[in-house]
């Protein structure tokens, strides 16, 4: 059996802090925590500090998103970081990883990062079902888990995937939109699936941003600043557990804490 924590887009310092101390607690019941931190810093993007400080939390590796290079600075440090993954299907010559084989003991995990072509407001990479099968193609027959972190928009194509992949992988986890879907589930294939595991961030305003800020956007459509809102955190992860003989899902459980008060579970 492999157990593994997924915690949705990290947004900000204060809930940086409560994931340090979530995993205090938690980290041991977990063979490997996974983690979305293209927000990790101010709502946009991860510094080198930041990322160790996810390290040093407990957190194995890390995916990023269509914020990858929000901050400049991470082109100094993302080609010698290979627990940080950016979406694999990004146009050849974007530097960077797209997938990483994590190990501990005796326990391989193969967890690759990709991010969708619809409503995305970004370089449109290549796709992500393409930039899938290319690398369960290379990757050696004795790892049988294997989880997906989508970075998408569209709930049609994130769950277009995840049936694309189902029997292919462990598990297909969607992330972007900063809210948790209530639809979690093994797919017939045995591949766990949730369209959008949530963010780990500030709680009030709209998606971790101070709610006058966005609806001065929707309003004028004036370009402005995001500033993260303040008050309340949320904490949304998913609780994977795997069979590491066949690579299937046999449990998915989402986490959906407010400042440590259980919400659903």
């Amino acid at each position: 059996m492999i157990r593994i924590l997924f915690i949705g887009d990290i947004v900000g310092k204060h809930i940086r802090e409560y994931i340090s101390s979530f995993l205090s607690e938690n980290r041991q019941q977990y063979d490997f925590v996974l983690a979305n931190a293209e927000n990790a810093v101010s709502g946009a993007g991860i510094t080198y500090p930041v990322l160790k400080e996810l390290y040093s939390s407990g957190i194995d590796a890390v995916s990023m998103g269509n914020h990858t290079f929000s901050k400049k600075e991470i082109l100094h440090f993302i080609e010698s970081e290979k627990r940080l993954l950016r979406p694999a299907n990004y146009p050849d010559g974007v530097p960077g990883f797209g997938h990483i084989i994590l190990e501990r003991e005796n326990k391989k995990l193969l967890f690759m990062n990709l991010m969708g072509r619809v409503y995305m407001n970004t370089l449109t990479p290549d796709s992500p079902f393409m930039a899938a099968d290319q690398i369960l193609t290379g990757f050696k027959d004795d790892i049988k888990a294997v989880v997906v972190d989508f970075h998408a928009e569209a709930t049609s194509e994130k769950g277009a995937l995840a049936h694309y992949l189902d029997g292919r992988v462990s598990a297909v986890i969607g992330t972007h939109t900063h809210v948790q879907t209530a639809d979690e589930r093994i797919l017939p294939n045995g591949t766990a699936f949730i369209t959008d595991v949530g963010m780990a961030g500030p709680y009030e305003g709209i998606i971790g941003v101070k709610k006058e800020i966005i609806l001065e956007k929707f309003l004028k459509q004036m370009p402005l600043h995001n500033q993260l809102s303040a008050g309340q955190s949320i904490f949304c992860a998913v609780d994977i557990t795997i069979d590491e003989n066949t690579g299937k899902a046999t449990q998915i459980k989402r986490i959906n804490k407010l400042y440590g008060e259980q919400i659903c579970l």
